[in-house]
């Protein structure tokens, strides 16, 4: 199935911090349990690259990207290291070039109608929405849409269980990104039946307005 078509069905792409790449693997067991099949483990920290070869690795089933990718050659780095996807919080050109080159699925982050432009003009018609609570959530998207009808939206942050249903809801939401199901105080206290949980609840949201 196409990469696309997967994070749509999904409905949600969890941002994953991991500070001890120890707790990789169960944190993607976690969010499997939960229903949850896609994780963005952000390159914040010393352990993003050897956590994203453990899901690779242990985890198959799991489709485990590389998210705050902030250059070229941390895109490099992060599938040679086994991630699947690459998302970044702004559009670097070069790394959006060498995705599409390489046939790495990306989604780069925007916040304007030039950055969705220069998306378009590469060949894109999926974008991260960053950071969407500050640049006008639901009502940004929207105005934008008004305009880009053919791009759908990937919006991340402020998003949660709270406000997912009114995101979801949108047609051109291909999906949502967020940390609230996998809370770095959470995979660093071993709370893992709480991911769980929390992923049990999006997911539960999520295909009630899907259906």
């Amino acid at each position: 199935m196409d990469f696309l078509k997967k994070v749509n069905e999904a409905g949600i792409v969890p941002v994953v911090v991991i500070e001890n790449a120890e707790d990789a693997v169960p944190t993607a067991r976690a969010l499997l349990e939960g229903g949850i099949a896609f994780m963005e483990i952000t390159l914040r920290t010393e352990s993003a690259l050897e956590a994203i070869s453990r899901v690779s690795t242990e985890v198959p089933e799991m489709n485990v990207g590389a998210g705050t990718v902030l250059s070229i050659e941390k895109a490099m780095a992060a599938v040679d290291a086994g991630a699947n996807f690459i998302v970044s919080p702004g559009f670097d050109e070069k790394t959006v070039r060498w995705c599409i080159e390489n046939n790495i699925p990306v989604i780069p982050g925007v916040a304007t109608p030039t950055e969705i432009m220069a998306a378009i003009n590469l060949g894109l018609n999926t974008v991260k929405f960053f950071p969407a609570n500050i640049y006008g959530g639901i009502k940004a998207l929207k105005a934008l849409h008004s305009v880009f009808g053919d791009i759908s939206f990937l919006p991340t942050g402020g998003v949660n269980q709270e406000n997912l249903a009114e995101f979801m809801k949108e047609p051109y939401i291909i999906a949502i990104g967020g940390s609230w199901v996998c809370t770095k105080g959470d995979i660093s206290s071993g709370k893992f039946e709480e991911i769980t949980a929390k992923s049990k609840e999006a997911v539960k949201v999520i295909k009630e307005i899907k259906e």
